[in-house]
């Protein structure tokens, strides 16, 4: 997996980590939410807005929009709640609400967009409002694994 880091592309080093997650929890996700979380964390990984916005607004928002524009409206705001519930829970601390605050409105989201798109994605996105609480999981091994490692790296 290091080897990765050193000389992967952003979609390797993203694999790695969701490998090594698996590693840490012993769970694996099916291959259409494994591939989708790398696509999520590749889309994100350079978003300086995440932790700025605020999910229960733009979720609001999203459900007075129609087709596509909720749609995409909707993923996006489950997206951003998966990895702010992941990878960044301590946001929710400072907030003053919980991580599941993040997971409902995310898993939420996913199903509205499952409710409104084409069957194909309807599916895909079912699926991902049912392993919501999966993806996560894998999403907080990341973090973890990556805090210990850095931490073991100082020392």
């Amino acid at each position: 997996m290091f080897e990765a880091f050193k000389n992967g592309t952003p979609v390797e080093v993203w694999q790695a980590l969701v490998q090594d997650a698996y590693e840490q929890t012993g769970r694996r996700l099916d291959e259409s939410s494994e591939s989708y979380l790398v696509f999520v964390l590749l889309r994100y990984q350079a978003d300086g807005l995440l932790l700025a916005r605020t999910q229960g607004m733009d979720w609001l928002l999203a459900m007075d929009l129609a087709g596509t524009a909720r749609a995409d409206a909707l993923r996006d705001v489950g997206d951003r709640c998966l990895l702010v519930a992941g990878l960044f829970p301590g946001l929710a601390e400072r907030r003053r609400v919980s991580v599941d605050y993040f997971i409902d409105i995310g898993r939420s989201a996913y199903q509205g967009v499952a409710d409104v798109t084409r069957q194909t994605y309807a599916a895909l996105y079912a699926q991902l409002a049912r392993s919501y609480g999966e993806l996560v999981r894998t999403l907080s091994a990341i973090r973890g694994s990556q805090a210990h490692r850095a931490i073991s790296l100082a020392q």
